[in-house]
């Protein structure tokens, strides 16, 4: 919000932005049309040899993982017969679900807004709910089957990378560099002024209850969002070794993260 509405020095930098859902934006950046872009992690793999990650910007955290709910009592013993409805084909929801449950194999693509309904309608036994949904179901009369993200922090003791910042291969180092400090920058000032950004944020929030976007900013935006650090690293690497082991990735030859000249401060 901040590099969006200027409130930061800029440097004479100018940007032209789109607003899109995350899985178009993994099909934009997987036809290399974008310079930047937020993308799913899972995603990353299928566009690796275009793009690199930025340190900044991050969802990356505990506790925020993609939930898979039902209508009716569901045993995970049963998900091998359950059709799920599932946020897009290269979500890390979608990982996560094929890592977790790789028994659990009969998914069916929606936008992530419209899968309570499909559960709720009867159209699939069951879904995985990402983003504000992930706080609301239990009053649309969906019951919890597994935390996903729960269950990651399980096996492997990490916090759990959702989404990433990319940047085109191609570009400037200098100007790689200088965009992730910027967009540092720009969430630590959104963590230090929330009540700033809230209008912007309203404006393309699914849910527009102050609660529910609150709820849904502190667990999505924290210091890994800011810097996501060695640990921060190490969980992406592993979400991506795990996904290439499973099958659902290509295994990524190429350098991940953008280097960093100057250390950036939470």
């Amino acid at each position: 919000e901040a590099i969006v509405n200027k409130r930061l020095d800029m440097d004479r930098t100018e940007f032209d932005f789109m607003l899109s859902d995350v899985e178009e934006l993994n099909k934009k950046a997987k036809n290399n049309e974008l310079d930047i872009s937020k993308i799913s992690i899972a995603a990353y793999p299928f566009f690796a040899d275009q793009y690199e990650l930025l340190t900044a910007g991050s969802a990356i955290g505990k506790g925020n993982g993609p939930v898979l709910v039902s209508k009716k009592k569901i045993y995970q013993d049963e998900l091998h017969d359950a059709l799920i409805a599932i946020p897009g084909v290269h979500t890390t929801a979608r990982l996560l679900l094929s890592i977790i449950y790789p028994e659990a194999r009969h998914v069916k693509e929606y936008l992530f807004s419209d899968i309570e309904e499909a559960v709720l309608s009867d159209e699939t036994d069951a879904g995985v709910i990402i983003h504000e949904n992930r706080f609301t179901y239990p009053q649309k009369g969906l019951r919890k089957v597994t935390d996903l993200g729960e269950e990651w922090e399980k096996i492997t003791r990490l916090p759990l990378p959702l989404g990433g910042i990319i940047i085109r291969r191609g570009l400037p180092a200098e100007v790689k560099t200088a965009f992730d400090r910027l967009l540092s920058e720009s969430v630590k000032y959104a963590l230090g002024k929330p009540l700033v950004s809230l209008p912007y944020v309203k404006k393309h929030a699914q849910n527009l209850d102050e609660s529910v976007i609150f709820q849904h900013i502190n667990l999505f935006v924290n210091e890994f969002s800011v810097q996501m650090g060695e640990e921060g690293k190490k969980a992406i690497t592993t979400l991506l070794e795990k996904g290439a082991k499973s099958g659902m990735l290509p295994p990524v030859q190429q350098s991940i993260f953008v280097s960093q000249t100057k250390n950036i401060t939470p």
